[in-house]
């Protein structure tokens, strides 16, 4: 019996600390959320008063086809930007450095895979052929000569882009018709050197599985995010949409330097920063469709997310066990009941429940700004249990299995091809 209650004790404490912790991260995201709201205010005001409508080169790695991709692609092709530089009495296209005689829209879009057969670079020329008032080039990289595929493609692009400002963006990714006017906006700024944005999670097949990654993209994720931003300034890019000038990529290296690098948008914008130019977070959330629609890949995918996290920012992401409400709300109500106190023991729970959906409820409303509201407060709470177990399984190992084939993690979010043995 001495053994049952020591037992209990430890877990309510365990729990009530626990809950201390995610509620001042709570408290701590909403304030973050109230200033990404007035930044975003202050950057759509910015938009639509002060258009800054420099040439830009649309950056694209496609791998194979994707659920929505073609939506997705689409999408980039569909913005008001050529019409605004045109009402304001700006040149649509412009002499190509290394040919004059060759013009080149304001807006470049360049595609780039490992194969010339691969079908998403296909689907890619039949969209491209719908807008011929953009230039479009199409590359091919060949077999990735380094870990990471995706920045290969990166350098290949870049080697062929006209313009010194890039928006690189994957994808899976889609956009309104107002993207890249937002997505540049920062950098009339001259020290600005790179910029982002974040995300919404779509689960474009619907189910169970796809809807839980949904969301903690969008309310997780976008958490930490607007506490970091709160805490320092932005130090890091993410992936859906990172901004980049031409001389400051140069700087760091170029994208050849990541390709051993995991999180490559991490290492890219933290790489920047580290030179002294400025990275800025935009007011503006984009759509991330979540392409793993049955358990087994949505669970493979969300581990190996927390495993990059682990290794590109380990003392962060060991402070991110803290910030998970649930599994401590779970702790300190089996404690309670084990201690025979019921009416302790559901108030405990009830409040770690009500405050993952004020979570995502502020998260959902003013960052991301998801439509309908309810199933990222119904789910959440759910989210945020699984989050814990995510995090535990990131210890685990350091192999993640990536475009289908297996990786090994190294320190400082390096990674290298697993071994052949290693595959087994």
């Amino acid at each position: 019996m001495h053994g049952v209650q020591s037992v209990a004790w430890l877990l309510l404490g365990l729990g009530l600390f626990g809950l201390l912790t995610s509620t001042v991260f709570l408290g701590m995201t909403l304030l973050g959320v109230a200033r990404f709201w007035r930044v975003a205010a202050a950057q759509q005001q910015q938009a639509e008063r002060e258009p800054y409508l420099p040439p830009v080169s649309l950056l694209k790695p496609l791998h194979g086809l994707e659920v929505g991709l073609e939506q997705n692609l689409r999408s980039f092709y569909q913005q008001d930007y050529l019409e605004r530089a045109r009402a304001a009495g700006l040149p649509l296209a412009l002499p190509r450095a290394r040919d004059a005689a060759a013009l080149v829209s304001r807006v470049e879009v360049l595609f780039c895979a490992r194969r010339e057969d691969d079908p998403g670079l296909a689907l890619a020329r039949r969209v491209a052929a719908e807008f011929p008032e953009v230039t479009t080039r199409f590359c091919v990289a060949g077999e990735p000569w380094g870990a990471n595929a995706k920045v290969c493609s990166l350098e290949t692009m870049a080697a062929a882009a006209t313009h010194d400002l890039w928006v690189i963006s994957d994808s899976d990714v889609r956009v309104g018709p107002e993207y890249l006017r937002h997505v540049v906006l920062p950098f009339a700024d001259p020290q600005t050197g790179c910029a982002t944005c974040l995300y919404r999670g779509v689960a474009a097949e619907g189910g169970l599985w796809s809807r839980l990654e949904a969301v903690g993209m969008s309310v997780e994720m976008s958490s930490g995010v607007c506490v970091s931003n709160l805490m320092e300034p932005t130090q890091f890019a993410l992936g859906p949409t990172m901004v980049a000038r031409r001389a400051c990529v140069a700087e760091i290296g170029g994208f050849r330097a990541m390709v051993d690098y995991c999180a490559d948008d991490f290492v890219l914008g933290n790489w920047i920063a580290a030179k002294g130019h400025t990275v800025q977070m935009i007011g503006y959330t984009i759509d991330h469709i979540v392409l793993h629609a049955s358990f087994v890949q949505s669970m493979k995918h969300q581990v190996r997310w927390m495993k990059s996290t682990r290794f590109s920012r380990p003392k962060g992401h060991f402070g991110t066990s803290l910030t998970f409400g649930m599994p401590f709300g779970v702790l300190a109500w089996t404690g309670a009941l084990l201690l025979g106190r019921a009416e302790l023991a559901w108030a405990l729970l009830a409040f770690a429940l009500a405050a993952r959906m004020l979570q995502a409820w502020a998260v959902a409303r003013y960052v991301v700004r998801l439509r309908p509201l309810w199933p990222a407060l119904l789910l959440f709470p759910l989210r945020d249990a699984m989050g814990m177990i995510f995090w535990a399984l990131s210890y685990t190992s350091n192999r993640i299995l990536w475009r289908g084939e297996v990786y090994e993690l190294l320190e400082a979010g390096r990674m290298r091809p697993a071994p052949v043995r290693a595959r087994r």
